[in-house]
């Protein structure tokens, strides 16, 4: 074996300890860099354990960590930076016998791309639009609205609503291709989006894109036209009553 393969298969075996893998989990959940403390109260754990095992992801590279103060204060009196952890930037992934996935995504999207037929070329788009409704279909007890965020994140998107009331994708589960061909690839996840959207029953969102360093490049904004119109119903049934 190669040795970025070996590597994987070190970081992969890391999460095979319980607690650890419920801690990796807790961590990426949080989107954002958390300290030892916290994460140790988060999961019952005593800061010692939660210590050794943070620092066993990030020496594996599931993890990346640094130093921030965490109580805000600045100056003189402000204390220690704290050391904090977040998801790493690498990713690992294993098959066996080995697989070469990417390779031939590759060739396709290069393919797709020569076609130079607008953003995505028009059956691309629908298969995607099928794709999305299929996972909005997937059947669940939620209510549409769950139901849309419960097909994203059984797509890879996770899902997160931000203080605008809009959903963004804290993951894109094409990255890989997507640093290649990103138009493409945005282009893609949109119609994925607007397939789940339809599948899942949702109303008052739409997908668009909306590209952030980190993330997806689709995020699901509430459709102003649906709320206003929602409005504007509600009017004229109390105007009637």
């Amino acid at each position: 074996m190669n040795d970025s393969r070996d590597r994987d298969l070190v970081a992969l075996g890391l999460l095979a300890e319980p607690a650890r893998r419920a801690l990796y989990g807790w961590v990426v959940a949080q989107g954002r860099p958390v300290g030892r403390e916290e994460a140790a109260n988060a999961l019952g754990l005593t800061r010692a354990l939660a210590t050794f095992h943070l620092d066993r992801l990030a020496n594996g590279g599931l993890l990346e960590s640094g130093y921030r103060r965490l109580t805000g204060r600045v100056g003189p009196g402000a204390g220690r930076p704290a050391r904090v952890y977040w998801r790493g930037g690498r990713e690992v992934s294993v098959s066996v016998p080995e697989r070469r996935y990417e390779r031939v995504a590759a060739l396709f999207a290069s393919a797709l791309e020569r076609l130079g037929a607008g953003s995505i070329p028009a059956p691309l788009a629908a298969a995607a639009r099928e794709l999305g409704e299929q996972l909005g279909r997937t059947p669940t007890p939620d209510a549409p609205g769950e139901r849309l965020t419960s097909a994203l994140a059984a797509g890879g998107y996770e899902p997160v609503a931000d203080d605008a009331g809009s959903i963004r994708l804290r993951n894109c589960p094409f990255k890989a291709l997507a640093d290649t061909h990103r138009e493409l690839v945005c282009h893609t996840n949109l119609a994925i989006g607007e397939g789940v959207v339809s599948g899942s029953g949702a109303t008052g969102v739409r997908p668009v894109l909306d590209p952030q360093p980190d993330g997806c490049c689709v995020v699901f904004e509430a459709d102003q036209s649906v709320s206003a119109g929602s409005k504007a119903g509600r009017h004229d049934r109390q105007d009637a009553g």
